[in-house]
């Protein structure tokens, strides 16, 4: 039970823990079919930690489940399906909810990016899958120049998900949607990643220092103002 995940970086395969996390599972599964993470971006990308993607908003403050986005009046959340002595976060690649509290899962999710176990996240995130193919882009995404919340200055993106294997039956009212027209932004990342993929490392973090100390600027710039007013 498998999903292909192609990203604006690289693919990337998840096998999936269909027996000790059926719901959450299924509900994965569903929202892919659904198209529901096409053009979602890794909102949150903190090195040596976790990427998090899966919310259409783009800002950690979105996402539902399955049940939710077929029929409104369902639950947006869905319970934890945690096994604490089987299911670990350890190594890179992991695959769990990103929820923000006990049973509050819905179709945000995050992968480890380090092979250092995290184990502080065991019995607090329901972990569903293993990524099994596209290590390295795991690791290109490690590498991905971040401000300090941890947003990408050069947004990483899901193009598209396809289902290698899906054990669950579709829901009656299940109807997949052609694939959505990419956004006019997302196009424009896409150019600006080919362009990134040019430089170095050293030209795209003294860009990124750039960027960085311009911001600064301008915030300082409109302080003085406020002030002055």
């Amino acid at each position: 039970m498998s999903v292909l995940i192609e990203t604006s970086i690289g693919d990337i395969v998840i096998d999936l823990y269909t027996k000790e996390a059926p719901r959450i599972t299924s509900n994965f599964l569903k929202l892919c079919k659904m198209k529901y993470y096409h053009f979602c971006t890794f909102f949150s990308i903190q090195k040596d930690y976790i990427a998090v993607t899966g919310d259409p908003t783009n800002t950690g403050n979105g996402g539902t489940t399955i049940d939710c986005l077929l029929d409104p009046s369902q639950p947006s959340t869905l319970p934890d399906e945690i096994v604490p002595d089987t299911l670990k976060h350890g190594g890179k690649g992991v695959v769990a909810t990103a929820n923000p509290g006990p049973n509050l899962n819905n179709s945000q999710f995050y992968i480890t990016l380090t092979e250092q176990e995290l184990s502080y996240l065991d019995n607090k995130h329901t972990i569903f899958g293993k990524v099994m193919e596209g290590l390295d882009v795991i690791d290109k995404m490690n590498k991905v120049f971040c401000d300090k919340s941890g947003k990408p200055y050069q947004a990483v993106y899901i193009m598209h998900t396809h289902i290698l294997e899906d054990p669950f039956d579709d829901p009656s009212n299940l109807e997949p949607p052609d694939s959505p027209a990419m956004p006019k932004e997302l196009a424009h990342d896409l150019e600006v990643t080919k362009e990134t993929e040019k430089k170095t490392d050293e030209e795209i973090k003294k860009e990124t220092e750039m960027h960085e100390a311009k911001k600064r600027a301008t915030v300082l710039w409109l302080s003085l103002i406020h002030i002055c007013r």
